[in-house]
């Protein structure tokens, strides 16, 4: 575990608790048998999450995660311990707390496991198999980190 490298980067006025993100992040990726890897979190808005998905997806659309995975293409192996990039939009992801009637924490939860998982390969947008897939491994690891038996995958 002293090899795992996480950083987090709020773009936000309001300060989320770094810690409790840390332990969560730490306890996703001890469970994956990512125990000597590295991978930033980018807590952002909806703005910067939009210009991001429009650069690197072709979309003018905010959305509430996007990962950036590091371990795929040809310079994969050039750093084979450096996951990639997971930016949240805490506007999103706020909004969509509430609709769901879950606290914003529980959210970022369910939104870390979705993006850390696409790092990890794991893609729902590949078929019905695959994104069963995702949202097993996805409940396997949300119950390790909520208390809350009910929350949902994604």
């Amino acid at each position: 575990m002293e090899n795992l490298r996480i950083l987090i980067d709020n773009h936000q006025e309001e300060r989320l608790p770094t810690a409790l993100l840390h332990k969560k992040i730490e306890q996703i990726l001890n469970a994956l048998g990512c125990n000597d890897h590295e991978l930033s979190i980018v807590i952002t808005d909806d703005a910067q999450v939009r210009d991001l998905n429009r650069t690197y997806r072709g979309k003018d659309t905010s959305t509430n995660v996007l990962s950036f995975p590091m371990q795929e293409g040809e310079f994969s192996d050039i750093t084979p311990g450096l996951l990639g990039d997971v930016v949240i939009s805490l506007d999103t992801a706020r909004a969509e707390a509430q609709e769901a009637g879950i606290s914003t924490d529980e959210r970022i939860s369910q939104l870390l496991i979705h993006g850390i998982l696409h790092l990890m390969g794991f893609d729902h947008e590949l078929g019905e198999e695959q994104a069963r897939e995702m949202e097993e491994k996805s409940l396997e690891l949300l119950r390790r980190i909520e208390k809350n038996p009910d929350l949902p995958a994604f």
